[in-house]
């Protein structure tokens, strides 16, 4: 178990058009207009909390995500800082204290992440360190509204018989993931061994061309023509 422990949270200028294809895709992959995380020591202790708004390139913030978290192009343009510093900031963070690191919804935020170091041509240091989605592991929350997963308000509301006082903001979402993580955790739904068999999100894979998937083939065509072209020439030569 880490000793460290990162809540994340992204809020984007939309949703990718296919989960399969490589963050080299650049079209497929929305981009990151807000990353906010959140570092706690295992015990609970604030250690660190960052909060930034990114620049965004135009015609990208979809009519559809602006309505959810209301980043507008021109509010981005203005508080929005350079994508390389923010993601160099967080890329130093995940080096320094290799955390667990910990989301609602996660396998959003892992693969919006994931894109933007690939823009930044930073290495994917999330891929390599353990993750955890509380939306994944408080089913047993969700059971009692017969639900399979719960919002991240939803569960907060369940969890603490209060509100959340905003929403689709990056800071607050990844403070309250770590607040509902830490109360998971004192339930007993979250215990090491919960924790630990936690699947690791996969990072998607540019599909092999047709020469690369029927490379034996190939060279065993060539081969066989290769000999039968010596023969040919040994018998008639």
């Amino acid at each position: 178990m880490q000793q460290f422990l990162l809540f994340v949270d992204t809020e984007t200028t939309g949703l990718p058009t296919s989960w399969n294809k490589p963050y080299a895709a650049e079209r497929n992959w929305p981009c990151i207009a807000q990353l906010a995380w959140v570092i706690y020591t295992l015990e609970g202790e604030l250690v660190k909390a960052e909060n930034h708004y990114l620049r965004v390139p135009a015609g990208r913030m979809r009519p559809t995500a602006l309505a959810i978290h209301g980043l507008t192009p021109a509010f981005l343009e203005q508080h929005g800082e350079a994508p390389l510093t923010v993601m160099q900031r967080f890329h130093n963070d995940l080096r320094t204290y290799h955390p667990l690191v910990v989301g609602h919804y996660m396998r959003l935020d892992f693969h919006m992440i994931g894109a933007e170091f690939h823009r930044a041509g930073l290495s994917n240091l999330l891929a390599e360190l353990p993750t955890l989605c509380t939306m994944q592991t408080s089913q047993r929350q969700a059971q009692t509204f017969q639900r399979n997963f719960l919002r991240l308000g939803e569960l907060h509301e369940h969890l603490f018989q209060e509100p959340m006082a905003r929403q689709h903001d990056a800071q607050v979402d990844a403070q309250a993931t770590a607040r509902c993580f830490f109360e998971l955790r004192r339930l007993g739904d979250l215990d090491d061994n919960v924790i630990s068999e936690q699947p690791q999100l996969v990072v998607p894979v540019a599909e092999a061309g047709m020469f690369q998937r029927y490379r034996s083939l190939w060279l065993l065509f060539s081969l066989v023509g290769g000999v039968l072209f010596l023969l040919l020439c040994w018998l008639y030569g």
